[in-house]
């Protein structure tokens, strides 16, 4: 677990460096590349009568054809992208395939920064800073990169001890445009970028553009900037690509994250924004307990254009856990519902998911949340201008039907019991305790 990998290292505060594994190279099928991701569309598309059963099986085998992470920009590339800005890991070290030689390099290239920083007692709390996370959120908006990295970089900045909140993602999505377009919202994979230079490419650009805290301190004990000069990485003008762009011709003015709010999530809920066509949706929705039951809802063929499904239960108590909606969220997809469907949940994302898919919405239902006051048909309203999650009640209506809400605990006794106690909200990381800080002294 990447983010949880950090997480010890912040807790621990020793001297550490954070080296990626490395990515899948993507697969073939009739004549096109493919992900991980196609497969989970493809089962809606089976559904659909898109496509046969017999052509899903072959690109179930051939999307994975070696070693490495899913190659789009989903979560663990994100994560490994974050690593860098975030100064944990080398400028560099993200983007070559698991299975390329260049990954012998960046182990031996960090493992020497280990020695150093071991040398030096260059701890997390010597270069993590408030800018370090501003940096990361950044990149994330900036690439489209998973939605999993919200909860992420809270819990990583709760770890640190640094005040950080959802509604910062909005103000950095704001000022930084979406310049680099990877799946699941394009077509290409981190291979692509790796071969153009990789995030240090993207990085020169939002810090050309003044979109950087180029004072930001990493963990080779210089600023990002001084990094970044160091490494020297081409411009993005230097391309001929259509996958990444310049700040001032970008893809989307806004980055890709934003934080919606509204009755029915008072404390903010996620979306990833993967299109621009599509950015006001209201409709009755379909309430489901589980996902699974969603699943099969969809894959019964009952899904129309204009519905909204509403997920519950799934989040980080109710759960416990807050599992991913990847299933439910590819099949809608795969039956040509992306952009026309809307889907959220209390639960989590796939880095795969694309579409009106929010996620993360609290307070979650299991602690009373308004999300827990649905009834079928009630009409829900997702404006994403307005940054708005919103159900046609009064708060009184609301309030009313959550006059009895008193569920029963997932798990009574175990390890899970304990999740069911004491998760906190999506909102603050999902983080269950802030943990005991050890000093750094011998």
């Amino acid at each position: 677990n990447m983010p949880g990998m950090m997480m010890a290292a912040i807790r621990s505060d020793l001297p550490s460096v954070f080296l990626y594994g490395g990515s899948i190279m993507p697969g073939e099928h009739d004549g096109r590349e493919i992900t991980i991701q196609n497969v989970f569309e493809g089962v809606g598309a089976v559904a659909e009568g898109e496509i046969s059963e017999d052509e899903l099986d072959e690109m179930e085998r051939n999307a994975c054809p070696g070693a490495g992470s899913c190659g789009g920009m989903f979560t663990a590339n994100t994560m490994a992208s974050i690593a860098e800005t975030l100064g944990f890991s080398p400028l560099g070290a993200a983007s070559a395939p698991a299975e390329d030689e260049q990954r012998y390099e960046e182990a031996e290239r960090a493992g020497r920064l280990a020695l150093d920083a071991i040398d030096d007692r260059r701890t997390p709390s010597e270069f993590l800073s408030r800018e370090s996370f501003e940096n990361a959120i950044a990149l994330q908006v900036a690439v489209g990169g998973s939605t999993n990295a919200v909860l992420h970089l809270l819990a990583l900045a709760a770890e640190a001890g640094i005040d950080l909140n959802v509604e910062t993602f909005n103000e950095i999505s704001r000022r930084t445009p979406k310049i680099a377009s990877f799946q699941p919202g394009g077509e290409h994979v981190m291979n692509d970028l790796h071969e153009i230079g990789g995030v240090p490419v993207i990085l020169r650009e939002l810090h050309r553009a003044d979109l950087l805290h180029g004072d930001a301190l990493t963990v080779t004990g210089r600023t990002i900037a001084g990094e970044l000069a160091r490494i020297d990485p081409p411009a993005v003008e230097e391309f001929d690509v259509d996958y990444l762009h310049t700040v001032e011709d970008p893809i989307h003015e806004r980055g890709a994250i934003r934080i919606l709010t509204g009755n029915l999530a008072p404390e903010g809920a996620v979306i990833k924004i993967t299109g621009q066509d599509h950015l006001r949706h209201e409709g009755p929705v379909q309430v489901f307990e589980r996902e699974e039951d969603a699943m099969a809802y969809v894959q019964d063929g009952h899904v129309d254009s204009g519905d909204v499904i509403c997920i519950r239960n799934e989040g980080p108590r109710g759960g416990p856990g807050m599992r991913e909606m990847l299933g439910v969220t590819s099949a809608v997809a795969g039956q040509g519902h992306a952009e026309d469907v809307a889907l959220f949940t209390d639960g989590r994302f796939s880095g795969a998911t694309r579409g009106l898919s929010i996620g993360h919405v609290a307070p979650e239902a299991y602690v009373g949340g308004p999300i827990a006051a649905l009834e079928d048909s009630d009409t829900v309203t997702v404006d994403i201008d307005d940054l708005e999650l919103s159900v046609d009640l009064s708060d009184e209506e609301i309030e009313r039907r959550l006059d009895d809400h008193d569920p029963e605990p997932a798990y009574e006794t175990g390890v899970l019991a304990k999740y069911v106690r004491d998760f906190g909200s999506a909102a603050n990381g999902a983080v269950t305790n802030p943990g005991v800080q050890w000093g750094t002294d011998d």
